[in-house]
């Protein structure tokens, strides 16, 4: 191999050094790039201006005007599809992680296929198939994840041993390989030639395409899109659509206000080739082998090659702009690992000759998900951005997922983890994208096991607790930027042992979770919870009251010093939150919302709540350190520090009062602790934190105290069948579904947002359950472990997918929540989901493609509360937020 390799080197050097190949791609750069006259002059204004001529950009013109919107201006600052989409290497593939990417990539393949008979513009489509190759045991547990979900979603895909991976690409060394994956029905194509064909129809449709025209900034007034100043003119428009790639980031800072976009640009590598001798067959497979970090197509009978190496190259930092984007450097040396591994796993190619090492960039987001939603600061500002390297597969679901949110005002898929609004803009800090996408870019192929967590980028936000609970054995993950506790590594553990095995199976944490959920049931542990999103709503009249009982399901007009869980509802009853509200006083209100609900729920509710100064709300996140004082030993604690009786009779459920703690005063304490355990929540101002932390700990070490993190929190509440927002709640989940029933007053004297949805839901019945499953024939210490996204299967057919999962430590078993639903085996038709049709089936959870058995239960929520008062029903109710 090290022969093949200078052999290549010293052809490519000497390519690069001849005055007649230079001279050759110089001519063709320099055409590329001529400018050219503006024939057709700008329309003074649109209903919608898109800005960006990629895959992205055309995409969304195709949808909107698919769906009737022919008001649209598309605007290209160089050539449509000379940007990154131009160097995109074509490959279409479904083998997506994420139930979301894969929707829109068996979409967008599905698009592709038809787009030429459709248009008259050939796009290059060739349905290859790919294979995922497997180096070792943990890969080849992950690519049987993603089978079984592709399986389950309709999209052919079958494991295969090394020796059919052989049958299939005779030139592939299989001597490393445990096995493989393939997917017949991925595909090839010009990324450029789709693009093309997508804003030919488009401009069949009405929209109107301009090139040569950038946009400098978009104007807003009172928080609304009103137009975009471009280098020919002003546009009026109502909507503006960033679809810049990876100019997203700059174009968002260019206005007065500016408005964040995470994402950042890093150089990426491939290498194109010379036919071989034998040219290539135009539908021999794709491979992706990402445990030697490639993938390699055919390409006019040659070969297309390239990775994601561990240490890449960011660039445009400094937010340098160009029209477009020209092969950037070749870089021999920093691409020679990813053509060493090439030559490893195609052994064969000493004749190879290679025409060009591409170096284009690709822009790459903070948590490896693509960008799209509408700005929570700016109505009618819409984004399609950071596509991580997959754009080609994303583009045709992505711009129809956009499309149906700018139309329909949602779109017809749980996009939150694409949301824009997942993120904070603490991830918009330059030093922090360029530090994290240099993480990310590797991530690409590395095998992500679950649980695992980012490196880079971390201690950005922390409660005040951070440094006295990392002295005493934290261990960290992080969300929405904030670190927060998983577990505590007992003195003596061996902490980098504890850190580096990271497995599919049976964890090193089990028995240190073990024994914190058990302190929590037997005696008293402390949860360092801050990272809840705080929200305090407040009028001087009867508006706050008014209007919360008009955006949220239950009723909010309770006594003084009550908390109630409640649901934040869309149109169609799903949860866009999922809370805790306490009054306060009676025209004053605490929220406590989950981490990741900081800048949506402030979105949400800002744009509902009334804006004529008589309502005020104040994010005091920052404000409170939250302790969660959990177990049947709490009572003693809290009693003893603040000197005051907090048995039930006289703290009942649901309850908040201020107290003092040891020597702080004005400690908002709530009877709640979000995991059906006894116990309280401590919302303490944080000049008081560590004082208040202290005199707990001091105080509790009669009664056994230890600190615990949310891997136990995860534990209880999941075996207590409690669901949580983000996970198993989405906006397209109603409270109906869930057994919230309770959680919702219909009649609670004046229509609130979602009631008509849950009306119907009421009288016809749900199309969906969310049920708990008990695992029967699973072994903890030698089976695999289910985490999340497990297909659920009754009675031998899919029904639905796990949302989460935990070990329960009192039960002894595997426990998975999930929805089922039931479809006509004739028609398929979806059919009422009842009780009898849960209770009545043989349920098995797929986990790697082996079946485990399932006990499936309905938690009888109606009898269970009956003799119950109405605060202890909602506490047991239970709900957490993540």
């Amino acid at each position: 191999a090290a022969g093949m390799f200078l052999r290549l080197l010293s052809d490519v050097r000497w390519r690069a050094a001849d005055p007649k190949w230079r001279r050759m791609t110089c001519s063709r750069r320099s055409t590329s790039s001529t400018a050219e006259p503006h024939p057709v002059s700008l329309p003074a204004q649109a209903q919608v201006v898109i800005c960006g001529g990629g895959i992205m950009g055309t995409s969304v013109a195709y949808h909107l005007s698919k769906m009737g919107w022919k008001d649209i201006v598309l605007l290209e600052q160089g050539r449509l599809a000379a940007g990154t989409t131009r160097f995109c290497a074509g490959i279409v593939s479904t083998a997506r992680h994420l139930s979301i990417e894969l929707k829109m990539a068996d979409y967008s393949n599905k698009l592709y296929q038809q787009l030429e008979q459709e248009t008259g513009v050939k796009t290059g489509y060739v349905k290859t198939g790919s294979i995922s190759l497997a180096q070792t045991q943990d890969r080849l547990i992950s690519l049987k994840r993603i089978a079984s979900s592709l399986n389950v979603m309709g999209i052919p895909c079958e494991m295969i041993t090394p020796k059919q991976v052989a049958q299939f690409h005779p030139l592939i060394n299989i001597h490393d390989l445990v096995g493989a994956m393939y997917v017949p029905e991925d595909a090839l194509v010009s990324s450029a030639s789709v693009s093309l064909a997508l804003a030919t129809a488009a401009s069949r449709n009405g929209v109107q395409i301009h090139e040569r025209t950038s946009v400098s900034h978009v104007s807003v007034q009172n928080g609304c899109v009103t137009g975009v100043e471009t280098d020919r003119g002003q546009i009026q428009c109502q909507y503006f659509v960033n679809c810049a790639g990876q100019w997203a980031y700059e174009l968002g800072h260019s206005g007065k206000e500016p408005v964040n976009i995470p994402l950042h640009a890093c150089e990426h590598f491939y290498l194109l080739t010379h036919p071989l001798k034998e040219p290539l067959a135009s539908n021999l497979p794709t491979i992706v082998d990402p445990d030697g970090r490639i993938y390699i197509r055919n390409w006019q009978g040659g070969i297309l090659s390239g990775g994601f190496e561990k240490n890449p190259k960011p660039l445009f930092t400094e937010g340098r702009n160009q029209l477009e984007i020209q092969n950037l450097r070749e870089d021999w040396d920093h691409f020679e690992p990813l053509l060493s591994a090439l030559l490893r796993r195609m052994p064969d190619l000493e004749a190879l000759q290679i025409m060009q090492l591409v170096n284009c960039p690709e822009s790459f987001t903070p948590d490896m998900r693509c960008i799209m939603g509408e700005l929570p600061t700016v109505l009618g500002y819409f984004v399609l951005a950071g596509m991580n390297s997959a754009g080609i597969s994303y583009g045709g679901g992505a711009g129809k997922y956009l499309a149906e949110w700018m139309v329909n005002g949602y779109p017809s898929e749980n996009v939150w983890p694409l949301d824009l609004k997942r993120f904070g803009t603490l991830q918009s800090s330059r030093t922090f994208l360029r530090h994290r996408v240099m993480e990310v870019m590797p991530l690409m192929y590395d095998l992500k096991v679950p649980r695992w967590d980012f490196q880079t980028g971390r201690q950005l936000r922390t409660s005040p607790l951070y440094d006295r609970l990392d002295a005493q054995g934290a261990r960290w993950m992080e969300k929405h930027g904030f670190e927060r506790v998983k577990y505590f590594v007992p003195p003596g553990k061996d902490l980098l042992d504890l850190d580096q095995r990271k497995t599919f199976y049976k964890p090193d944490w089990f028995d240190i979770v073990g024994s914190e959920v058990k302190c929590c049931k037997e005696a008293v542990c402390v949860i360092d919870m801050s990272s809840f999103t705080k929200f305090e709503i407040s009028s001087t009249g009867d508006q706050a009251l008014e209007s919360l009982q008009y955006l949220f399901s239950n009723d909010l007009d309770v006594p003084v010093g009550h908390v109630v869980h409640t649901g934040m509802l869309n149109e169609k009853g799903g949860y866009e939150n999922d809370c805790s509200i306490a009054r306060l006083s009676k025209c004053s209100f605490f929220m406590i919302s989950p981490t990741d609900q900081q800048v949506h729920c402030w979105a949400w509710l800002k744009n509902r709540l009334p804006n004529d100064g008589s309502l005020t709300m104040e994010d005091v996140t920052w404000k409170y350190t939250a302790l969660n004082l959990i177990g049947p030993r709490a009572v003693d604690v809290l009693s003893e520090l603040s000197y005051a009786p907090v048995t039930p009779e006289h703290f009942p459920s649901l309850f908040c009062k201020d107290m003092s703690v040891g020597y702080a005063n004005g400690i908002r304490v709530m009877s709640i602790t979000h995991t059906g355990e006894p116990g309280f929540m401590l919302y303490i101002p944080i000049e008081y934190a560590l004082h208040v932390y202290n005199e707990v700990m001091n105080m509790g070490q009669k009664y056994g105290i230890r600190n615990a993190g949310y891997y136990a929190l995860r534990s209880l509440r999941i075996e207590k069948f409690f669901a949580f927002w983000g996970q198993d709640l989405d906006a397209f989940t109603t409270p109906m579904e869930c057994g919230r029933e309770f959680q919702v007053k219909l009649e609670k004297g004046m229509q609130f947002v979602g009631q008509e949805a849950l009306l119907e839901q009421k009288q016809n019945g749900v199309y969906k359950r969310f049920t708990m499953f008990i695992l029967e024939d699973h072994d903890t210490d030698v089976d695999l472990w289910p985490w999340w996204g497990e297909p659920i299967f009754r009675n031998g057919r899919y029904v639905g997918k796990t949302t989460s999962s935990a070990y329960s430590y009192t039960l002894g078993r595997h426990i998975c929540l999930g929805f089922v639903q039931h479809f006509d085996e004739k028609t398929g038709e979806e059919l009422v989901v009842t009780t009898d049709f849960i209770n009545q089936g043989k349920y098995e959870i797929d986990i790697s493609g082996q079946r485990f058995q399932a006990k499936a239960k309905l938690y009888p929520f109606s009898s269970f509360f009956t003799h119950r008062r109405r605060k202890d029903e909602v506490e047991l109710s239970g709900y957490q937020r993540e």
